[in-house]
């Protein structure tokens, strides 16, 4: 495993980390415990060490499973997870009240069984509740030790600014990779200009981009992305020619659709840390191989170049969910 920093914070993490929400949550039946369990051991034994949870995953049920799985290495790990929805229910709408922020920290650190917690997030922004109040209670936390650093996750520029001025940001977390670039435009130079590191969630498309997934799928009822546009039918149909695009390339280096999604990631920048997820072992491994992948300048060319002639078909989020990001 290689590793790197998050922006200028400090914060060292695995070069690739786990996005742990899957095993709990979203994408059809849970994974049983004790599999979970043995999913996470192996992330350890791979030299993952940054861990992203959240309690609205489950909800609470994937803390606790981390909670449990990663105990006997917690000092050497890097676990992130986000306040700010009401009762940590999704459907509950937003909640970044201080209040709020300080009762997720406890029950957070109870269910993580730990005395700290590395990264928290503010999973949605609030606009009820100023930035710089937001910030002035991340700031408490990390006076009390409860907290080591903080981050911002689908938040837009305005926000980042106003945060950083209160209280530095660690990371900002969104959606980012070759079917999502949006954050190129005006994220990334931000971040670049304040050192903040960026985490991108869905790297895979949310699987797309493995190639595992095609117009033909069949999602089960309780899975996540039977709600995206994205994920219609016919726009996985449409948007098989950038499958294509990067299967021909993972071709011709002897590679996976999956690793060359994940090193495309890590060529943008140092201070870039993709969290895929997964539930199977094999995959796991599968993606923790992207860290020894490196593309040329010449691979990275070719790929900008055909990419930008792609349209991508279908928005990434129902509207309900687009009005929380990119405040």
């Amino acid at each position: 495993m290689k590793y790197r920093k998050l922006g200028n914070s400090g914060l060292e993490v695995s070069a690739l980390g786990l996005g742990c929400m899957g095993l709990s949550s979203a994408y059809g039946t849970p994974l049983d415990k004790q599999d979970g369990i043995k999913l996470l051991h192996a992330a350890v034994e791979a030299g993952v060490t940054f861990f992203d949870t959240a309690e609205v995953y489950g909800p609470f049920t994937n803390e606790e499973l981390l909670g449990e799985a990663l105990a006997p290495y917690r000092d050497k790990l890097v676990i992130a997870t986000k306040f700010g929805f009401k009762e940590g229910k999704l459907d509950n709408g937003v909640d970044s009240s201080p209040k709020n922020i300080k009762a997720v920290a406890d029950a957070s650190l109870k269910r993580l069984k730990t005395d700290y917690i590395d990264l928290f997030y503010q999973h949605r922004v609030d606009p009820n509740v100023p930035i710089e109040e937001v910030a002035g209670a991340i700031q408490e936390l990390i006076k009390e030790g409860k907290v080591r650093h903080w981050g911002l996750s689908e938040a837009g520029v305005p926000t980042i600014r106003k945060a950083h001025a209160v209280q530095p940001v660690t990371a900002l977390q969104s959606e980012y990779s070759l079917w999502w670039r949006e954050p190129e435009q005006e994220i990334l130079p931000v971040l670049e200009e304040l050192g903040i590191g960026f985490v991108p969630f869905s790297p895979l498309g949310r699987g797309f981009l493995t190639g595992a997934i095609d117009e033909t799928t069949r999602f089960t009822d309780n899975d996540f992305r039977n709600r995206l546009p994205r994920f219609s039918e016919d726009n996985r149909k449409a948007n098989q020619v950038l499958v294509n695009l990067i299967k021909a390339l993972a071709d011709q280096h002897g590679v996976t659709s999956a690793q060359i999604s994940l090193a495309w990631l890590l060529a943008q920048k140092s201070w870039i840390v993709p969290i895929p997820g997964t539930t199977r072992l094999s995959r796991l491994q599968e993606n923790m191989g992207a860290v020894d992948i490196l593309l040329t300048a010449e691979d990275l060319k070719n790929i900008e170049e055909t990419a930008n002639k792609i349209q991508v078909s279908g928005d990434r989020y129902p509207a309900d969910l687009q009005k929380q990001a990119g405040k």
